[in-house]
């Protein structure tokens, strides 16, 4: 081994994306994203490394820097990439932590691939930690990364971060080999999760199938202390309010509304086009807000952007298909020439546009069936330092305990979505500032590096080993 990093992250996928020159070069420019830019000036800070996937099946590339990073591509087959990731990952336990929201799938041939991609995971950083280093390992794709890395380093300082829920016992229980991962995740010195129910979750599961005996937030295994504890994970604060002020966004902003019918409020969601997010419950309580006459196409529209994901995974295409059609309903039963009442976007949008969106919007509307956090909520209230604007939020978004004056919504209740919406639409510039500015604060006052910081300061202080 030529060379060693005092820090190690470890994620499903590397921080950068891959492009093509004109020339047919390619070159690797940093992902968006705020795991991204909290994790990148620490990684570079400590002399550190990142290992991950590049997001295409083959052969991996040779290890490169980029962006003051050390970066090693872990290599993913294309049945890799069926089994491990679109299977294992996306099809058991994706819906499984979501409250089986979609039904999981289970296939054993998808259990031997998460294993076998996790420990090809776990061999990559056991090969560049140095003695006594530190590696951070990242959600649901890698949880038993944690354990191969402890039998192969047991001098290293291991933190695991769960970015998505993590369920109740009963639904736990489901799980084929649900020991196995539970072994994984106690690998690590420390795990993290978005929610403190979460974490009560995970230590009352390692008393139920592995017969230990947590306490408040430790639990010993194998001679060592685990903690488990929530880090609600936030935004970078200061890219948001630095594109919100920026002239040219904000005149994107009016552009916008311009285009959409100035006088018309606007509506708006942003999500991946997932099963989770409910679109299909935000779609159906506005065509019956339509229907019903509380609103019209001539003083209301939606913009929803649903942002491409997963679609070689069936429910996923099944879940487009669904949307689309009940977004093509909508617009041909309330719509008029050259005014539709839903706006459908079906793809990315960069940080600036989603901004400028964030500024044209009257009232953001959020409301998944389950989700880890939500940082789309976080950025919505950041966006609006004029404290305008309404945050319709679902109670079942990780970001509801933390942004308590938001219009919180049960998005399963149709009915309450309608109502909700509505006062949300109706609140004057009084209630809006009420709302917006409590929330605003809190989302500054732990933005994405101190979420970092803790996590990291929490690991130091619970390791089993230090480094030197």
């Amino acid at each position: 081994m030529s060379e060693s990093y005092e820090f190690v992250v470890v994620a499903n996928r590397l921080p950068v994306d891959e492009v093509v020159a004109d020339d047919g070069g390619r070159t690797w420019a940093r992902s968006p994203g705020g795991l991204v830019s909290a994790l990148q000036p620490i990684v570079r800070r400590q002399g550190g490394a990142w290992v991950g996937w590049t997001g295409q099946p083959g052969e991996a590339p040779e290890p490169f820097d980029a962006d003051g990073m050390h970066l090693h591509p872990v290599a993913l087959s294309a049945q890799d990439v069926e089994r491990y990731y679109e299977g294992q990952s996306n099809s058991t336990i994706w819906p499984l932590f979501h409250d089986a929201v979609e039904q999981p799938a289970h296939r054993r041939p998808w259990r031997h691939a998460y294993d076998a991609v996790n420990r090809r995971f776990a061999e990559a950083a056991a090969q560049l930690a140095a003695p006594g280093g530190t590696v951070w390992v990242h959600d649901y794709q890698l949880m038993l990364v944690p354990a191969m890395l402890r039998d192969l380093r047991p001098d290293l300082q291991i933190g695991f971060f769960l970015h998505i829920p993590f369920p109740p016992v009963e639904l736990f229980m489901q799980l084929p080999r649900r020991a196995e991962l539970l072994r994984g995740l106690l690998g690590a010195d420390l795990v993290g999760f978005q929610r403190p129910l979460a974490a009560q979750n995970f230590l009352q599961l390692t008393a139920r199938l592995l017969g230990l005996e947590p306490q408040d937030e430790h639990v010993e295994h194998e001679g060592r202390t685990v903690v488990a504890r929530a880090f609600p994970i936030s935004i970078d604060v200061g890219e948001v309010e630095e594109l919100a002020t920026d002239p040219e966004v904000q005149a994107e902003a009016r552009r916008m509304r311009a285009e959409l019918g100035g006088d018309r409020r606007l509506l708006l969601g942003v999500d991946r086009l997932d099963y989770t997010k409910g679109i299909e419950q935000r779609l159906e309580a506005y065509g019956e807000l339509l229907a019903d006459g509380t609103v019209s196409n001539d003083d209301v529209v939606l913009v929803q952007v649903a942002t491409p994901s997963r679609m070689r995974v069936q429910e996923y295409q099944e879940l487009r298909a669904r949307v689309e059609r009940e977004v093509g309903r909508i617009n041909g039963e309330f719509g008029a020439v050259g005014q539709a009442p839903v706006h459908y976007l079906f793809q990315s949008m960069n940080r600036a546009e989603l901004v400028a969106l964030y500024l044209a919007a009257d009232v953001m509307v959020i409301t998944p069936l389950r989700d880890g956090m939500n940082l789309v909520a976080k950025e919505y209230v950041v966006a609006r330092g004029d404290d305008r604007g309404a945050l319709v939020l679902s109670e079942f978004a990780g970001a509801a305990a933390e942004l308590e004056t938001a219009f919180l919504v049960n998005p399963h209740d149709v009915e309450d979505l309608k109502r909700v919406i509505t006062e949300a639409l109706h609140a004057d510039d009084g209630e809006q500032a009420g709302r917006m500015r409590p929330m605003r604060t809190q989302v500054q006052q732990n933005d994405i590096d101190k979420w970092a910081r803790d996590f990291l300061e929490t690991l130091d202080s619970t390791g089993s080993t230090k480094p030197d």
